[in-house]
């Protein structure tokens, strides 16, 4: 064996730099986030040379002239000073490797100024040297790169197509571009604009830039907080009739970072897991604020891993802030606080600044507390008296008014006795009613605490395998809960004593085929199964017809559900035509 001697500081940092610049697009990441941590409302990325050649300009703070020449050395940042700062971290970037890595794989210009000075500073860095002249430039930095591993050619070998590569850079400025709707973005490909966003600081104006109006249409807004956990999230998911096919549209952050993140991304999974189909994913656009001792991102040299000191707490906290955002129900937010409201029209909001300026009431934030003032309690008091006064005097003149019903769906009819078509004012509804009735009923069923069954006078003999036979008999109470009686007369043989009675005149056999087949070997969410199968069960058929009567209170029921999207199979359930586009396809004004 050799004797053992020290490193070259160059092989240390291309050793390094392979854990830190795995393709071009690393080299953006690092890049743009250092962007990013500057203070930047302007960033440039250019892209050329097959992705071997990167440029990222910026109008951040700068690095003092000073520090220019340590930026470039290994484990230097400005970003962290001592051992309690790794576990408060408030950037993007606080290794102090990125640098260091990128120039000993590539040769690269960096030009910045900091606005103390006239002028700025230009770096050359090749092979790890680093030479730096005085020179003029705009308040920023621009980093130049050029021949990315240019002396690694077996990392080359390792890159995919430059098409492939330049796609990966994209979706990366995607992300950052989503979380920083404050800041201006713009992504260049051999000269060409393939992406710009306005720095506009609205999520919705950005998501419109990056993807298209289409997808903002389909959105519902999420925002909570939890302040005694100093939990919030913020930000956007798709309704359950929007769908995406793959998990490429779950833009989750961490305090502002991109993440990879397991409980995130199945907290989402078991929001939507009643909403829609087996292989399709909702688009989401969420960023989670944590306290930085309550999370690790310290994990991985990519930083996109990350642990929770409570992992449960996080999990329950993302799940319900999507269940509330998909059921209208957001916090409308103040400068003292935060209140969680129904997006209703007869919802008073809770306006703290104008309350606070009287001093009538005033919030104590350390206590949490409202206190009325004596002034407004007698105030108040006299207004009581006084309209018990005139109530009294009125007494006589009194006249009950009749509540005003509810408006009736202008239905306009049924189509193939499966789609009930509503007129509105602004366009054409077309609504299966199957799956519109489904919905209503399987929510029904969920908030019911005892569902009432019919007993089964006389039950065909239901024949069951070995398996479904022990799965069923394993699970007996499950479905005793949701109004099934069932009892076995021999090891494969059973019937049901009794069933829920707005399903009881199925034919027993087919609800059990249908739960089974639900089931399909995986008992995970049995009970939710079960309440599927009623629900289907229990709903007007497709090819029915139905009076006008009967689609006037399937409309109506639902209408009222809290997830108006999907059935709980994942299918859509309406589909809406825009009374200008039906306009513009027959060449009509609108």
């Amino acid at each position: 064996m050799a004797r053992i001697q020290q490193l070259s500081k160059h092989l240390i940092n291309q050793i390094a730099a392979g854990e830190v610049i795995e393709r071009p697009a690393s080299v953006v990441k690092e890049l743009v986030e250092n962007s990013v941590d500057a203070g930047a409302t302007k960033i440039s990325v250019e892209i050329n040379n097959d992705c071997r050649d990167i440029r990222v300009a910026d109008n951040g703070c700068g690095i003092h002239p000073d520090d220019i020449m340590l930026a470039f050395s290994k484990h230097a940042t400005s970003k962290i000073a001592t051992d309690e700062d790794l576990f408060n971290i408030h950037t993007l970037g606080f290794r102090g490797e990125a640098l260091s890595s990128i120039i000993s794989i590539s040769k690269l210009t960096c030009t910045t100024r900091t606005k103390e000075f006239e002028t700025g500073t230009k770096v050359v860095c090749e092979n790890s040297e680093v030479k730096k002249v005085e020179t003029g430039c705009a308040v920023g930095t621009i980093m130049n790169i050029k021949d990315l591993f240019y002396n690694i050619p077996a990392r080359l070998k390792f890159l995919k197509s430059p098409n492939t590569e330049f796609s990966y850079i994209q979706e990366l400025v995607q992300s950052i571009a989503l979380v920083h709707p404050e800041c201006s973005f713009e992504l260049k490909k051999n000269g060409k604009t393939m992406l710009k966003t306005s720095g506009q600081n609205n999520l919705l104006q950005t998501v419109k830039e990056v993807y298209s109006a289409d997808v903002i249409s389909h959105l519902k807004e999420v925002l909570k907080t939890d302040a005694l956990a100093g939990l919030k999230i913020s930000g956007y998911v798709s309704t359950p009739d929007y769908t995406r096919s793959s998990k490429k549209s779950y833009h989750i952050y961490i305090n502002s970072r991109t993440v990879k993140c397991p409980v995130f991304q199945k907290a989402i999974d078991t929001a939507y897991k009643s909403l829609i189909a087996n292989g399709k994913y909702p688009f989401v656009v969420l960023n989670l604020e944590i306290p930085p001792s309550d999370v690790d991102v310290n994990v991985h040299p990519t930083k996109k891993e990350v642990r929770y000191k409570n992992t449960n707490q996080i999990f329950n906290f993302i799940y319900s802030s999507i269940q509330a955002g998909l059921s209208n129900y957001v916090e409308k937010q103040t400068d003292e606080k935060y209140i969680e409201t129904p997006k209703q029209d007869n919802i008073v909001d809770f306006v703290q600044p104008k309350m606070e300026n009287s001093r009538e009431i005033f919030f104590d934030k350390q206590n949490d507390t409202i206190y009325i003032s004596e002034q407004l309690l007698n105030k108040e008091e006299q207004k009581f008296n006084q309209k018990e006064e005139e109530n009294t005097e009125q007494k006589q003149f009194f006249v009950p008014v009749e509540e005003e019903k509810e408006p009736e769906e202008n239905i306009v009819g049924q189509y193939k006795n499966t789609y009930i078509l509503v007129e509105k004012e602004d366009g054409l509804e077309i609504v299966d009613q199957h799956i519109a009735e489904e919905r209503y009923i399987y929510e029904k069923l969920m908030n019911e605490k005892n569902i009432v069954s019919q007993m089964l006078f006389v039950s065909d003999v239901v024949p069951v395998s070995s398996t479904e036979a022990e799965l069923i008999k394993e699970n007996i109470g499950k479905f005793e809960k949701f109004g099934y009686g069932i009892e076995f007369l021999k090891e494969n043989e059973l019937i049901f004593r009794k069933v829920p009675q707005m399903i009881a005149k199925v034919n027993p056999k087919e609800i059990l085929a249908d739960i089974l087949e639900n089931i399909d070997g995986n008992i995970d969410r049995l009970e939710e199964k079960i309440l599927i199968t009623t629900a289907c069960k229990a709903s007007v058929k497709a090819g029915q017809k139905l009076s006008t009567w009967q689609m006037q209170e399937i409309i109506k029921k639902w209408r009222t559900t809290k997830m108006p999207y999907t059935c709980p199979h994942g299918r859509p359930i309406v589909k809406f035509f825009p009374h200008k586009e039906i306009a513009s396809f027959f060449q009509r004004n609108f």
